[in-house]
């Protein structure tokens, strides 16, 4: 990858990440960035668990820069197991998909 290109894909990165925090979820999103390693390690303290945090971080982003309603965020939530649920959780303003 050139200079160049480099450059442009991280341009798109920055915009969609602009989108993410700009959009319907933003205040789930900051709360979710906001946990500390030991909330996420009190659900399972092996590195599985930061995976699935970087991936519900990225399903919230990808979900409020499109603005999914409420039913598609946590099915897309669901999809991701138990262990995930379990981190959103956490996040209040996400508890409320699972109630």
């Amino acid at each position: 990858m050139d200079i160049e290109e480099f450059k442009r894909k991280l341009r798109e990165k920055m915009l969609e990440n602009r989108e993410a925090f700009e959009g319907e979820y933003k205040e789930e999103l900051t709360e979710l960035m906001g946990l500390s390693r030991a909330d996420i390690d009190a659900i399972t303290p092996d590195t599985t668990d930061i995976e699935k945090y970087d991936e519900l971080i990225t399903v919230v982003k990808e979900a409020s820069r499109v603005n999914l309603t409420q039913a598609e965020l946590k099915s897309r939530i669901e999809d991701l197991g138990d262990l995930a649920i379990g981190i959103a959780k956490k996040v209040p303003s996400l508890t409320t998909l699972f109630v």
